[in-house]
């Protein structure tokens, strides 16, 4: 008898339903998030399970390894953001969730998300806490001005940040306590640029020899930092049967519902990878400088329609082109533009 699992995962405990391709109900039990019970209460069954379902979120790391490495090979990630319930149903519980996991996956019908590799994923989530480390440096700079303004009525541009002492601060703001709060944004800075220089250092490290990194370095615009931001949160390319699924997926597509010619509202604007929207909106403000032929395309969209609308439109632009050069393995070429 072939079985499934539906595994509903929480913060402290995961819900497991098991059931067979005819969905009767075989077996369930809330287990705390403890590798090894999982793997004990599992164990019963493991000749006869054929596949398991985890739904995607926030801590699925730890489980689907797990599970993995104990030999569960049919690893599933379900995609909450993609699965709708029938909205009849009376009430809905964990129970009822492990099992309606178990049976979309018996039917073939789950939406599933994509189970990054597990020795490339240290490497993108330390490239994600650059970006986090970068976010926190910018606010503190932006604090920073903001004080100086409020006090001194001067503006600091935030190149001239680096240069800044705490003499100067003593200079301007006088009072001992405007000194702290400055000196705090100050040295926040200093150890924030240090941190995020010492995990560039290391991420451009471990992905300088790869072939796609190099390639994605000859699109105008494209530097160190977003050429392994696009490689790392891609993973492998050919998880995208399409360009259009690899557009979408960074964000660069509409995202509007229209029905008889008429705008209906938005569809899922987040759906997508946030880090993939945020490097190619950067790759659109730095290739318009460096490339003619984006710089036209660009302005002429500006004639067109807006800012917004030349910028998401010059990202999808490049976000066709980095497909096609990471599916090929070949380096920029002005044709691609055409594509």
């Amino acid at each position: 008898m072939e079985l499934y699992a539906g595994l509903d995962l929480h913060s402290r405990n995961t819900y497991i339903g098991i059931m067979d391709n005819a969905f009767n109900r075989v077996f369930k039990k809330r287990v705390p998030n403890h590798l090894e019970l999982i793997l004990q209460t599992l164990d019963p069954f493991r000749d006869q399970i054929k596949g398991f379902v985890v739904e995607s979120t926030y801590n699925w790391y730890w489980l689907v390894d797990g599970l993995m490495d104990a030999g569960y090979s049919s690893a599933h990630l379900a995609n909450p953001s993609a699965i709708k319930q029938y909205e009849g149903l009376k009430h809905s519980d964990d129970q009822h969730d492990a099992f309606f996991l178990a049976q979309l996956l018996i039917l073939g019908i789950l939406p599933q998300g994509y189970i990054y590799p597990k020795k490339g994923r240290p490497v993108r989530d330390l490239a994600r806490k650059r970006m986090f480390l970068v976010q926190h440096k910018t606010a503190h700079i932006l604090s920073l001005q903001s004080l100086i303004a409020r006090c001194c009525a001067m503006k600091v541009r935030a190149n001239d940040m680096r240069h800044l002492t705490v003499k100067e601060l003593e200079e301007w703001l006088k009072e001992e306590y405007l000194v702290l709060s400055a000196q705090a944004n100050l040295d926040s800075i200093n150890f924030l640029k240090q941190k995020v220089k010492q995990l560039e250092k290391a991420i451009i490290q471990k992905v300088k020899l790869n072939k796609e990194f190099k390639y994605l370095l000859t699109v105008p615009g494209i530097g160190n930092i977003l050429a392994m931001t696009i490689m790392l949160e891609v993973g492998d390319i050919k998880r995208f049967p399409k360009v259009g699924n690899f557009t979408s997926y960074c964000r660069c597509v509409p995202s509007r519902r229209l029905s008889d010619g008429k705008s209906k509202g938005h569809g899922n604007r987040k759906n997508g990878n946030r880090y993939l929207s945020w490097a190619f909106t950067e790759a659109v403000h730095l290739g318009r400088r460096y490339n003619e032929r984006f710089r036209r395309y660009y302005n002429r969209k500006v004639a067109q329609a807006n800012t917004s609308l030349a910028t998401k439109a010059l990202g999808n632009k490049l976000a066709r082109i980095c497909y096609y050069i990471m599916r090929d393995q070949v380096p920029f070429r002005e044709e691609l533009f055409c594509h």
